[in-house]
């Protein structure tokens, strides 16, 4: 028998009490963890029109703001500003800049410096991005102190100085003090013992807040997609992939999160940038950063290196690379970020999910190398209301977190509860264990997570390396189906897991796999699924029996009411909603959406009795007295007579009741559908077009059903 994956079933709460949550959470973060972090927002105040990685700019407001007081965040900013101001190089300011140098023999400079070995000279030689010079000799201790100055470039701090020589070969500009912008030292003890101090649920915020986002704008499933992005930093050698539409902030994170990662085009990498310059033997880039992220990586006509496919093949396999003769290794991971141009049911129904790759790399060696595919159509796009004014952590500081976590494996925890299925591949292994492992240092750092959330993550991280699996068996027939399910080992209990749009599109799902078998005249075998409503015909009803069940899972479309409720409604006269949450105003139009839903589906001229039973609203009772009113005012002579009562005694289980002996039990209530994303969401007008909130519904027959109330 297979588990259910589920979220809490702590009530839903409205939008007013979720802030009330976070502004007690914004006390609690400035109180436990004062000195590592910063006000968000802050950073855009400063930024103004300098192109500037967040981390920067935070590292100035870590020095400048760490505290909750208003008065010193005022003088604060203003400091930083001026500090941007008079010390951050504008390229359009290049000249005014050197002349200032010139002038004062002396002058601070924020800007981003790479340094190459002259050999001709045998010395370092330094250029900076935005002042445009080149040639500025490095001493060689500092260099020694500060390897990647040698790779594509690091923010630093640098004291530059003047003076003019007659030496032809010699630059006039000279390197007094250099200091890359990043911490110069980090307690994993302490970070540790600060997140001990905080819930599950306060921690995930806390780091949604400090990577700039806004929690109360994101559903939990999309909160650990926004973790993902950041496993690459805290696993060595993970290998992501993130494809899907434009504005969600795919590339975001490995431009501007942390000092260990840099994002390069995608189109521009080549065998010596990357691995190894067989003409000098510099290392690339895998041998200085913690990740390099791939912007625009997708793109059918893009042209790639054979030769690149290949060595990064062997590199995402076995972490190493061949220079000659010599073999190196690295421990840098990679993310692959780039866009879809199709819709997801066109990739499920005509070809996959990896379509839109270079055809260099849809290479089935290269794509089973991919321990987790993020579905970025799943991903909201960035809004303004999602970013946070809240407190989180400063990003050098959680960078620095996750890079010292690098070295340790936390999916031994696992191990010890939870078995995965024999035939399972390394490779699927691998994906999976990386990714929880990931999950559980981002997440639980002081290793202490319950068994039932580990089962949560587990099941979560399975899921995106079946992603890949799942569309490699379309590219290639030759790979293995595999189970993917884990066994807890203590109760022996089976858990399967599955993707999200194949359980969303079964249909499209057939209708490949049928067009498959004509083209090949082989019989493909179909893992089963779980029944989802979504995969029955519209124009018929489902198998009415007791003790049927339907899970949804978070994100997934193609859900109504009409289609969980209707079959088992039309034969009732009295009908009774228990659900103590209807009290704001989406909630109480989740009801009507409902007695429009039985209007629409039931023949014309038949009456019935709709009575809610419902909990009060301490706060706003009022209010909530005001929305039900209103709402049976509006339904008066429709055919739907609408009644309700609140109740003041303890109400926690929600179900609808029927006279005529039915009982649909309700984990959340009407409210399984997540809100619109703007205010022309197609899901505005029509429920299967939105994403759903995880839940599961449970019908029970029952003739001897009492009602409480009614008409």
């Amino acid at each position: 028998m297979s588990d259910a994956i589920h979220e809490s079933d702590e009530p839903l709460v409205d939008s007013s009490s979720a802030e009330s949550n976070l502004g007690a959470l914004q006390t609690k973060i400035v109180r436990e963890l004062e000195g590592k972090v910063v006000r968000k927002d802050l950073t855009q105040l400063v930024k103004g029109n300098a192109v500037v990685p967040t981390y920067v700019l935070e590292y100035l407001l870590g020095q400048y703001c760490p505290t909750d007081d208003e008065d010193l965040i005022r003088n604060g900013v203003k400091k930083v500003r001026q500090i941007v101001r008079n010390h951050y190089v504008h390229r359009d300011e290049a000249e005014l800049v050197k002349s200032t140098i010139r002038q004062q023999k002396e002058h601070k400079i924020i800007d981003r410096v790479s340094v190459h070995l002259n050999e001709n000279r045998d010395i370092y030689e330094a250029a900076f991005s935005n002042l445009g010079i080149r040639g500025v000799e490095v001493a060689e201790e500092v260099i020694e102190q500060h390897p990647k100055l040698l790779t594509s470039g690091v923010w630093c701090i640098v004291d530059m100085a003047y003076l003019h020589t007659e030496e032809a070969r010699r630059s006039p500009w000279i390197i007094e003090r250099l200091k890359p912008i990043q911490m110069g030292s980090f307690d994993l003890q302490d970070y540790k013992a600060s997140r001990s101090q905080f819930t599950t649920d306060e921690w995930l915020d806390l780091l949604i807040q400090s990577i700039g986002l806004n929690p109360a704008t994101l559903s939990r499933r999309n909160k650990l997609y926004q973790l993902v992005r950041l496993i690459p930093f805290c696993e060595r050698n993970y290998n992501l992939i993130e494809l899907g539409p434009k504005g969600t902030g795919k590339s975001h994170i490995y431009s501007e999160f942390s000092p260990h990662g840099i994002l390069i085009s995608g189109g521009d990498v080549t065998k010596a940038k990357l691995f190894v310059n067989n003409n000098t033997g510099d290392i690339g880039l895998v041998g200085y950063w913690d990740v390099v992220g791939f912007d625009e990586f997708a793109g059918q006509d893009k042209r790639v290196s054979r030769g690149l496919v290949d060595i990064m093949k062997n590199y995402m396999a076995n972490r190493s690379f061949s220079r000659g003769r010599d073999t190196m290794s690295a421990e840098a991971s990679m993310a692959f970020i780039g866009n879809t141009d199709r819709s997801v049911p066109y990739m499920i129904k005509h070809s996959n999910l990896f379509e839109p790759l270079p055809k260099g790399y849809y290479d089935p060696a290269f794509i089973d190398r991919l321990h987790f595919y993020v579905p970025g159509w799943e991903v909201d796009k960035l809004r303004n209301e999602m970013f946070t004014d809240g407190y989180g952590l400063i990003v050098d500081y959680l960078a620095e977190a996750l890079h010292t976590l690098r070295g340790e494996d936390f999916s031994l925890m696992a191990r010890e509860h939870f078995e995965l299925d024999a035939s399972l591949t390394k490779r699927d292994r691998d994906g999976a264990m990386k990714t929880l492992s990931g999950l559980l240092k981002l997440l639980y750092p002081n290793k202490q997570c319950p068994k039932d959330e580990m089962k949560r993550l587990l099941a979560f991280a399975m899921e995106g390396r079946k992603r890949v699996k799942e569309h490699l068996l379309r590219i290639d027939e030759t790979f293995e189906e595999v189970d993917f399910q884990f066994t807890d080992q203590a109760s022996g209990a089976v858990t399967s897991v599955d993707t999200l749009e194949f359980r969303q599109y079964p249909q499209l799902v057939a209708a490949y796999e049928s067009d498959a078998d004509r083209a090949t005249g082989t019989s493909v075998s179909v893992p089963d699924r779980p029944a989802d409503p979504g995969s029955e015909p519209e124009t018929e009803d489902p198998v009415l029996e007791s003790g049927r069940q339907i899970e949804v899972m978070e994100n997934q479309k193609g859900i109504s009411y009409e289609m969980l409720f209707a079959p088992y409604l039309r034969e009732a006269n009295k009908i009774e909603i228990i659900d103590p949450y209807i009290r704001a105003y989406h909630q109480v139009k989740n009801v009507m959406e409902f007695c429009d839903m039985l209007l629409r589906t039931r023949p014309e001229g038949n009456e019935v009795d709709v009575h809610l039973i419902t909990g009060a609203d301490t706060d706003n009772q009022e209010e909530q007295e005001q929305f039900l009113d209103e709402l049976a005012d509006s339904l008066a002579g429709t055919g739907v007579r609408f009644t309700y009562e609140i109740s003041w005694e303890s109400m926690h289980a929600r179900s609808i009741k029927t006279d005529t002996g039915w009982k649909i039990s309700l984990d959340r209530g009407l409210d399984i559908f997540q809100p619109p994303t703007n205010r022309f969401d197609r899901g505005r007008v029509n429920q299967e077009a939105r994403r759903c909130k995880p839940f599961e519904v449970t019908y029970l027959r029952n003739e001897d059903v009492s009602l409480q109330g009614g008409a």
